[in-house]
């Protein structure tokens, strides 16, 4: 027994001090290796099943009505009765005239105001009296000023050069500035002028003025501009419907509105048609009545949204349509078409959405035997563009316009061409895309390249893993996309080939900080397509966004259909209550794909210059991006300059960066896609981290969509995140959350990132 015991002794020191001294000597795992180049072959991808679309054909597209003729960010278009002319309005302040031919190719200056216009019309006899009424924004300063926006009338003294003098303005009412300013204006059938004031706030009507007819707000106004009163350069309608009211502004024909964004008139049958800017959910159209009550803020459309609050005197009308904002963002009301050239919509009420370009048309019918029983009929969507969808137009001849912000282009419908009835059926699942060798194991098709980017999008605390594919042997445009024109700031992206697709997994962690716990929910693609027929000028570069599901077994994901989707996931995390949250994941809309990837970001987010000039790991070897993408021979001609000499964003979560570039790349990674010129978002400040911060209008800048209770904020106070809003909304859940979508759960670090970087900002660093 101790002889035994000895020799087990003396093997168990053996052993370990033979292991201890392997252990020494044992190779090391080597650290990954700098090179010049991450992959030394591009293999080409022919594998892709990516084709068409999942969704049935679009009975119309779009195409430019007038092609010599183009505008500079235009929101307003107006018909000068007899004259077969249209006025165009600016957003800056001029406003134009040109001829309804489609060879014009001159556009006459009428007017330049020199300050934003939201509105303009002729009067019925403008070939009479040469009048034009302009709705313009005056004054930006405190919500308590009641001069902030005004209605104007203007006379055209030359009208074979159809120029206006300024001098001419008579100012007919003003209202309060605010973030919701209507400004839409339109003369009846009645002959009287009609007029969308807007509940002038920002966020759930903050004035309560929705329901209050003591004042403009919230409210569509008619006057007689052919006569005056005592004390104003109008008078009422005698039959106003609350002209007779105590303490209601004579001027109101009906109330209860958040946002009319466009508001017309159908002349057969006199009916007024409005698209009613929605807030948490919904955007409506409204068949407006005189002295309608249209609900806001007690509801949002149909919907409670404060019922608590105190209602108006008279009942609530509902919409006649409501689109959530999975499909709809910021509707466009429209026209009903008259026309002739497109025979299957007479009778068709137009409309759309400016964020998602989505055009939709609806009749509006008898139902029965009873005549006065109508009903929405025949509802659909007319086509799905890229178009940032402002305002639309109608001739004499009953011909509807579209109007896009971005291109300044005025477009119109046209039948799509037949669909191919050979075409490939759209891949339902992710295994079918040609995108991955094992989907179950999540190993990409060996043509694919992966990536990642300086500064990610905040995705509430998602893993991602990103990869590109080309496919053939086709090739990017290193920074050619420079549409929309340049803008102090904007930088190019790269054009893509036809059929590229970018590909997104987005994992969570069931377990905060366990990898092993990590479920893949989704896989993003962005297909692109060019548009039939149709190069770039319009901005035709196409994108299509998909989301795939991941199942719960993890083996394969499924598509998923347009609508969206959200799911809750239990979440084990030792910073919660008890150790656990409820984390809810949206699965976003094919519309809401648009909301981000817009033209004027040159759709791709991450896969540009700025973003992609970093070193990737690929399988062990350290290379830069760029470098790899020209040697792989990706670009249709290498770039002029060396990684090093390129412009680049910083990761803002390495702390041994500067703390300015790193601030001023989360903003340029996470808002800039719609804070930019063009970009969609309303508010006139650019985060750009290419601009001077000087220059991107938000230091010292007073809140355009509402103070939050915060009465001394600006957007940026240097030295002062408590009166700053950015942060403030950046740390907010739910309503007036920044960003507006794709996120529920605020991002603590990045929050504190902004919140330290402002802080620490005075007159020295703020020009940067």
């Amino acid at each position: 027994m101790r002889i035994t015991l000895r020799i087990s002794t003396r093997l168990l020191v053996f052993l370990t001090v033979f292991v201890f001294t392997n252990s020494l000597f044992a190779a090391k795992p080597e650290k990954p290796a700098r090179k010049s180049t991450g992959i030394e072959k591009r293999i080409f991808w022919n594998d892709s099943k990516i084709l068409g679309t999942p969704d049935p054909p679009a009975p119309y597209r779009l195409d430019v009505a007038f092609p010599k003729i183009q505008f500079d960010q235009p929101l307003a278009m107006a018909t000068i009765t007899g004259a077969n002319r249209f006025l165009i309005a600016e957003r800056y302040g001029k406003i134009y005239s040109f001829n309804n031919d489609k060879k014009s190719s001159q556009k006459d200056l009428v007017l330049d105001l020199d300050r934003t216009v939201f509105g303009v019309t002729a009067h019925p006899k403008f070939l009479q009296n040469g009048f034009i009424y302009v709705t313009s924004l005056v004054s930006s300063r405190e919500e308590s000023d009641p001069r902030g926006s005004r209605v104007s009338r203007f006379k055209v003294t030359n009208k074979n050069t159809m120029s206006a003098d300024p001098k001419s303005e008579l100012v007919l009412l003003e209202w309060p500035t605010g973030g919701h300013n209507g400004g839409c204006l339109r003369f009846g059938p009645d002959g009287y002028l009609y007029l969308a004031t807007g509940d002038g706030s920002g966020i759930a009507d903050g004035r309560k003025t929705g329901q209050d007819l003591g004042d403009f707000l919230g409210s569509i106004l008619r006057i007689n501009v052919d006569s005056k009163s005592k004390n104003k350069p109008y008078s009422i309608p005698a039959d106003n419907p609350f002209i007779n009211t105590p303490g209601a502004k004579p001027e109101i024909y009906s109330y209860g509105h958040r946002q009319v964004w466009k508001f017309s008139f159908d002349p057969p049958t006199g009916q007024m048609w409005a698209g009613e800017v929605g807030q948490d959910l919904w955007e409506m159209i409204y068949l407006i009545q005189k002295g309608g009550n249209y609900g806001w803020s007690v509801m949002e459309g149909s919907h409670p949204f404060r019922p608590e609050r105190p209602k108006g005197p008279t009942e609530f009308i509902k919409p006649i349509i409501e689109h959530p904002h999975s499909d709809f963002r910021s509707i466009t009301g429209g026209y009903v078409y008259r026309g002739n050239r497109l025979w299957k919509l007479k009778g068709t009420y137009i409309y759309g959405d400016y964020d998602t370009g989505k055009v939709w048309g609806l009749r509006y019918i008898n139902w029965g035997l009873n005549s006065t029983n109508k009903k929405v009929r025949l509802h659909r969507e007319l086509y799905d563009s890229t178009i940032r969808l402002v305002e639309f137009g109608q001739d004499e001849q009953g011909e509807v316009y579209l109007v896009d912000f971005v291109s300044g282009t005025i477009q119109w419908l046209v039948p799509a061409p037949p669909a191919n009835p050979n075409a490939p059926k759209f891949p339902r699942k992710l295994s079918e895309t040609g995108l991955f060798a094992s989907t179950k194991d999540h190993t990409p098709n060996s043509a694919l390249i992966p990536y990642t980017v300086n500064a990610p999008l905040w995705s509430d605390a998602a893993k991602k893993d990103r990869f590109l594919a080309l496919p053939g042997e086709s090739k990017l445009e290193f920074e050619a996309m420079t549409y929309p024109q340049p803008a102090p700031g904007s930088f190019p992206g790269w054009k893509f080939p036809d059929g590229s697709v970018l590909v997104k997994t987005f994992g969570l962690e069931m377990e905060v900080g366990n990898p092993d716990s990590l479920r893949r929910l989704e896989t993003r693609i962005l297909h692109h397509e060019r548009a039939p027929g149709k190069d770039d000028e319009y901005g035709a570069q196409i994108w299509y966004g998909y989301t795939y599901v991941w199942n719960d077994d993890q083996t394969d994901a499924f598509l998923l259909d347009a609508k969206g989707a959200d799911r809750t996931f239990n979440i084990t995390d030792t910073k919660a209550p008890g150790g656990k949250r409820e984390q809810t994941w949206h699965f976003p809309s094919r519309s809401e794909c648009t909301l981000c990837h817009t033209m004027a970001a040159k759709y791709v987010l991450g896969v540009n210059t700025l973003q992609l000039n970093k070193d990737h790991n690929y399988n062990g070897t350290i290379a830069n991006q760029l470098d790899t993408f020209d040697h792989l021979g990706l670009f249709e001609k290498s770039p002029t300059k060396p990684p090093k000499e390129l412009p680049t964003l910083v990761d803002y979560r390495d702390e041994t960066q500067d703390l300015n570039l790193r601030a001023r790349s989360y903003l340029q990674a996470n808002c800039s896609h719609c804070h930019r010129k063009w970009g969609g978002g309303n508010a006139e400040f650019q985060l750009l981290a290419t601009l001077p911060l000087a220059e991107t209008g938000i230091l010292n800048v007073r809140p355009g969509h509402g103070l939050f209770k915060m009465k001394e904020s600006r957007l940026i106070v240097p030295g002062k995140p408590g009166q700053s809003m950015i942060p403030y909304r950046m740390n907010k859940i739910g309503l007036g959350r920044m960003p507006h979508v794709g996120s529920n759960l605020v991002d603590e670090q990045g929050t504190k990132l902004v919140t330290d970087w402002i802080r620490q900002l005075n007159k020295t660093n703020a020009a940067k």
